[in-house]
């Protein structure tokens, strides 16, 4: 069992993802926030929310990122595709979330598509490496 803390999310750590650097592309403030705060509790360090590809892109080559949850659909109809290709190519485990029943993505570009809104535990365990 998994003990909270007085907000009622997990302790930090407690999960396994303590030592985990996430990079966090969401263009909803109120959702990025929301993811950041979770995978902290979980005991992940957290990058961002950038809510552009280009912020995306900049924050990948200021900061050794592990893994990275990106929305496919940003600000003013800008896709993410171009930064997903990237995070594939320099091998950054990515999970993608998205408000749509179907994220057309190439067979093992990313690890995992989630679909919004998504309980905590499969978040996180799309998180950890097999």
């Amino acid at each position: 069992m998994t003990s909270l803390d007085a907000d009622g999310l997990p302790e930090a750590g407690t999960l396994g993802l303590s030592g985990l650097c996430v990079l966090i592309v969401e263009d909803s403030w109120d959702v990025g926030i929301s993811l950041k705060r979770l995978l902290q509790a979980y005991g992940a360090e957290t990058i961002g929310p950038a809510a552009t590809v280009a912020e995306g892109l900049r924050l990948i080559s200021e900061h050794a990122i592990d893994a990275a949850l990106v929305d496919i659909n940003l600000r003013n109809g800008e896709q993410s595709y171009a930064l997903i290709d990237r995070l594939h190519d320099t091998g950054i485990h990515t999970v993608v979330l998205t408000g749509y029943a179907d994220a057309p993505l190439a067979r093992g570009k990313v690890a995992a598509i989630l679909q919004k809104p998504i309980a905590d535990e499969p978040l996180v365990r799309s998180l950890r490496r097999p």
